[in-house]
């Protein structure tokens, strides 16, 4: 009697960041030739982003200072592989049922069906509004880096740094290293936080003395920094809001004005679940990061057959545990299709991995969340922009016992039903609703995902479905 025929594998990465590019070189390495989605035009995720081909030009160590190294290992890795692997940049992936993803590509949809995915979806700025955030000028700290290492730009000529955890002082550097002035860093973590966390820090050492370069260098040319502030308002020009002219802050009680002419805001990073979701993935809520997140083991399987996490998507850990992570979950891919893996390689990794969540653990206590901001944020305050729903119209659903819940939240005021399906107001959202009802984040349920889960274009035009792989 023949044997069974196997049916070839068909996986898939979405996303070319640090996790998506070491998971592709996994793969190739074992012969397999997985289709990349890439958003981006080009590799290398928020971190390692690379200016357009054709645009401007600086060196690597100016755009990416100390991490250039690993930048272009990255770059360089990818680059090794790009004619062993279906590369889709400028794709969104906005669906993902029935073994498929729904992708969208200079106007044309398109259903690529797949044996195994692997998400290394990343993370966005974690936002919470306060008067002014809205004014022209305010940015989150992901976008001003945007500006920086892909435009060539800044978002101001004299920028105000605000809100907490690493990348806050990470883009206050990089801004002045390119010339810009710094107004000043407004760290709402208090000093003393700080300090007690430095022993769990130096875990990584080489990681806490960057951090601490970086606060020297600031402070060393001349840059205020300040911890254990609140934010109180963005001020606006003449007619109220229509260019930012200063940043006003408060620290034990006392109000300070900070003239600037951009604010860059954001208080950490928050890991992009929605394809996990639409996949089916089980989540569970993270205490740490004050999130449901989908589940995973410690090689990156999710509850799912057939479907891997890896990288920020699936918890904040920074791009080394991204590389790490990617791989690890690219050879757990490998072992249940009956694959031979290199099980050292895979314990080696998985070590690595340890090491940094004992190092990102301590990074949360240094850096924690204002809990103080549900409470203190002003009923007029605009929480969901697109919708134009306020602080008070939140809290009178849940005082009112018309909303216990999230999505019921969402239904009767429609926060989270516009352009960005929640994944700016979401964490404010969770947060008001549980202040309002006495209880912790987990308490108000997850906010479900719903396709596309960013907006679509009108006139995009189908392309029928894909039978198989590109070559």
């Amino acid at each position: 009697m023949s044997a069974p025929v196997r049916e070839p594998l068909k996986p898939v990465i979405v996303g070319a960041g640090p996790a998506g590019i070491r998971a592709a070189e996994a793969l190739v390495a074992a012969g397999l030739r997985p289709v990349v989605i890439d958003e981006a035009a080009r590799w290398g995720g928020q971190i390692y982003r690379q200016p357009p081909e054709g645009g401007f030009v600086r060196p690597k160590s100016a755009l990416y200072g100390f991490e250039a190294g690993k930048a272009d290992a990255v770059h360089r890795a990818m680059a090794a592989i790009r004619d062993r692997i279906d590369y889709r940049p400028r794709t969104l992936a906005w669906n993902c049922e029935e073994r498929a993803l729904d992708l969208l590509c200079d106007g044309a949809t398109e259903i690529l069906p797949f044996s195994h995915l692997i998400l290394a979806t990343g993370a966005t700025d974690r936002v919470l509004p306060f008067p002014g955030w809205t004014t022209p000028g305010v940015f989150t700290l992901g976008g001003s880096q945007v500006a920086l290492k892909f435009q060539g730009c800044a978002v101001g000529r004299r920028v105000a740094f605000l809100g907490t955890g690493p990348l806050l002082y990470l883009v206050a550097y990089q801004y002045l290293k390119a010339g810009v002035e710094v107004a000043g860093v407004f760290d709402t973590a208090p000093f003393d936080a700080q300090a007690r966390a430095a022993a769990g820090m130096l875990r990584d050492p080489a990681t806490f003395a960057k951090g601490l370069y970086y606060v020297g260098w600031l402070r060393a040319h001349g840059v205020i920094i300040r911890n254990g502030v609140r934010p109180v308002r963005v001020d606006g020009g003449e007619g109220g809001g229509e260019r930012v002219e200063a940043l006003v802050w408060s620290r034990d009680g006392r109000e300070e004005r900070t003239p600037c002419d951009a604010v860059a805001f954001g208080l950490g990073l928050r890991s992009e679940t929605q394809l996990a979701d639409l996949a089916g993935c089980r989540f569970r809520f993270d205490a740490m990061d004050r999130a449901w997140l989908p589940e995973r083991d410690p090689a990156g399987r999710s509850s799912v057959a057939g479907v891997y996490l890896a990288g920020d998507g699936s918890g904040i850990a920074g791009a080394d545990a991204a590389e790490a992570a990617g791989e690890r979950a690219a050879l757990a891919l490998l072992e249940d299709s009956g694959l031979a893996i290199a099980h050292e390689r895979a314990a080696t990794l998985d070590r690595r991995l340890a090491r940094i969540a004992a190092f990102r653990r301590a990074l949360s206590a240094a850096f924690p969340f204002p809990e103080n901001w549900a409470g203190a944020i002003a009923d007029d305050t605009m929480v969901c922009r697109c919708e134009g729903v306020t602080a008070g119209a939140l809290r009178a659903v849940a005082t009112t016992g018309q909303a216990r819940e999230i999505n019921r939240a969402k239904a009767l005021t429609r926060a989270g039903m516009g352009r960005c399906q929640g994944r700016m107001c979401g964490a404010a959202t969770t947060e008001l609703l549980a202040r309002a009802l006495g209880t912790g984040p987990d308490g108000v349920g997850r906010l479900r995902a719903q396709p596309p889960i960013k907006p679509l274009p009108v006139a995009a035009e189908p392309a029928g479905k894909t039978e198989g792989i590109a070559s």
